[in-house]
């Protein structure tokens, strides 16, 4: 976490309730799939909806389908691989997905998508870095934060907003698959 007054505030999503935090200038700094515990996370961040209001917003347009892409200035914590791995999740469509691998490559690093999962996992801002997009090679959905349910279901409203079925990889046609 940055020095300086932190805010967090639960946000209601139709997906849940997940937690956020932001700090003084409003940058978002954390958002959990989770809001059970929120407080613990940061116990000097002061609860207050209002600081919050515009991730809130945000994250209500999403479930909407009325919002692809968040903006909202980011400040994940992390070692610079993963902010590389973060900043490549940032390129992926909304309603798209991609391998592990494929970001891999595309962080100049063609051998770690191991790496790059972990990065993923580590990934302190859920769903507005949209590390929900990236699945397995064979096109199978993998590990989440928030479980493999609530996966499914963004990957499910992603595809449903931009009109066609979830099908991973499956349908896409080679050259149409992002970062490969």
């Amino acid at each position: 976490m940055t020095n300086g007054k932190r805010y967090w505030a639960p946000v209601t999503s139709r997906f849940g309730t997940f937690a956020a935090w932001v700090d003084a200038e409003g940058r978002l700094l954390r958002f959990h799939l989770r809001a059970k515990g929120a407080a613990a996370i940061d116990p000097e961040a002061e609860r207050n909806e209002k600081k919050l209001a515009q991730v809130q917003r945000q994250v209500t347009e999403y479930d909407g389908g009325k919002r692809r892409e968040f903006d909202l200035e980011l400040v994940p914590a992390g070692p610079e691989f993963h902010k590389q791995v973060w900043n490549a999740l940032l390129e992926i469509p909304f309603g798209e997905t991609t391998s592990y691998g494929a970001i891999a490559r595309r962080v100049g690093q063609a051998n770690a998508a191991r790496a790059v999962g972990v990065a993923n996992g580590a990934n302190p801002i859920a769903l507005v870095i949209p590390c929900h997009r990236v699945i397995g090679s064979d096109g199978s959905l993998t590990g989440y934060g928030g479980g493999l349910p609530l996966k499914r279901a963004l990957l499910e409203h992603e595809a449903c907003v931009v009109g066609r079925p979830l099908d991973l990889f499956a349908q896409r046609p080679r050259n149409a698959l992002l970062l490969g």
